[in-house]
């Protein structure tokens, strides 16, 4: 399971809930719930959280500093702001409460937007992150943390190379972290992976090399886990996958799928059930059935060559068929086993035996025969533990 285990970089949780999150909402949060979503994040004991964008309006800008000043110190405070000095000067004044700080800028890299939305030359946009960062350290001083985002990253493709002397002139005027956004999800993981490598092979070592990923085309945790691998240590991830669009990259995914490769993950897994519960109430945003790590259906088997292969290992540390057992992530729910027309006699013996009932092998057959023969005479429904108690007393 270890083979992939780097030895050398811990992953660095970067959440963005509150800001990349919340800005997608129907309905953005109230300054007492983005508190709970807080809140919540520092008992999953997250690196990093990324609080607003105060610059956007009054109330976001009050937030964010209500936060930064209730943070803890071993949780980096992040906020957002583009590449313009009042903007950044405000962003500067909410956040600056934080124990520990950063500031985030943010500016398109990719020729589409520099020809399409900026409409401005290359040198210009080079003299704009120069100037943008410059400002940042100048503000807030030489130890705070400082981020920049190539906006648009995922499809500077065309352009890469000048995509490096962007993030080298970020460097050059004092950003100590290089952000690589797939701002829309357009291609396989393994082309914006590559990207990522090139990246961290063409700027100082010293730098700390994040993404970013958007589920466009439902890839985002495998780009974010792979990128992780290609180098880039901060990984920039949401509560339940919210996020514009089809969102962010899912915070839960990527933290199991890294500790499943035997990475060091500083999360709090116990609280990831009530967390995506909690999360799901207060927007009203339902966890899909399917959804993994978090939905209701993930331990249920109703295939009879799993159900066998379940009744074997249940209680075991590796599942036949699970990746996880429930209560690592905080849930009180354990392997469900059901009877369909699809499920075979050992589902039958399972559930008998769980409801303290056991009796001869001939005799699951005679059950198992009787239950197959109803289900599938009922429009395939689900048999009931109650109708297989009063079948076995009969039999």
């Amino acid at each position: 399971m270890n083979e992939h285990k780097t030895n050398k970089r811990k992953v660095w949780i970067q959440d963005v809930t509150l800001r990349d999150g919340n800005q997608a909402l129907k309905k953005p949060w109230t300054k007492s719930e983005k508190e709970s979503v807080f809140d919540a994040l520092v008992a999953l004991n997250v690196n990093g959280i990324e609080v607003g964008f105060p610059s956007s309006n009054r109330n976001e800008f009050e937030s964010v500093q209500s936060l930064a000043k209730k943070a803890p110190k071993h949780i980096t405070i992040a906020a957002l702001s583009r590449a313009n000095e009042k903007e950044i000067q405000t962003t500067w004044d909410a956040i600056q409460f934080a124990k520990t700080p950063r500031l985030h800028i943010v500016y398109p890299v990719s020729a589409f937007q520099i020809q399409n939305v900026l409409k401005i030359s290359n040198e210009q946009v080079l003299e704009k992150i120069f100037n943008a960062i410059s400002f940042a350290r100048k503000i807030s001083g030489k130890d705070t943390s400082l981020q920049f985002s190539g906006e648009h990253f995922g499809d500077a493709i065309e352009n890469f190379e000048f995509t490096i002397k962007a993030f080298n002139t970020a460097i050059e005027a004092g950003a100590t972290v290089i952000n690589l956004p797939n701002t829309v999800e357009r291609y396989r993981p393994f082309l914006f992976v590559d990207m990522v490598r090139r990246v961290v092979e063409k700027i100082p070592s010293h730098i700390t090399v994040s993404v970013h990923t958007h589920n466009d085309l439902g890839m985002a945790t495998a780009t974010t886990v792979e990128s992780f691998y290609a180098g880039a240590t901060q990984l920039e991830v949401a509560l339940n996958g919210l996020g514009e669009r089809a969102g962010n990259t899912n915070l839960y995914e990527t933290a199991i799928a890294l500790h499943q490769c035997g990475e060091d993950v500083d999360l709090n897994f116990k609280k990831v059930y009530p967390t995506a519960k909690f999360i799901s109430d207060l927007t009203k945003i339902p966890i899909g059935e399917k959804s993994p790590i978090v939905g209701e259906d993930i331990f249920s088997h109703r295939s009879g060559i799993h159900q066998d292969g379940v009744t074997k290992t249940i209680g075991q540390k590796k599942g036949a068929y699970r990746t996880f057992s429930p209560d690592f992530v905080g849930r009180e729910d354990e392997e469900k086993i059901s009877f369909t027309n699809q499920s075979g006699a050992k589902a039958i013996q399972h559930l008998l035996w769980e409801a303290g009932k056991k009796i001869e092998p001939d005799k699951i057959q005679i059950l198992f025969h009787k239950a197959k023969e109803v289900s599938s005479a009922e429009e395939n429904r689900t048999i009931e533990i109650e109708e297989l108690l009063f079948w076995a007393e009969q039999v």
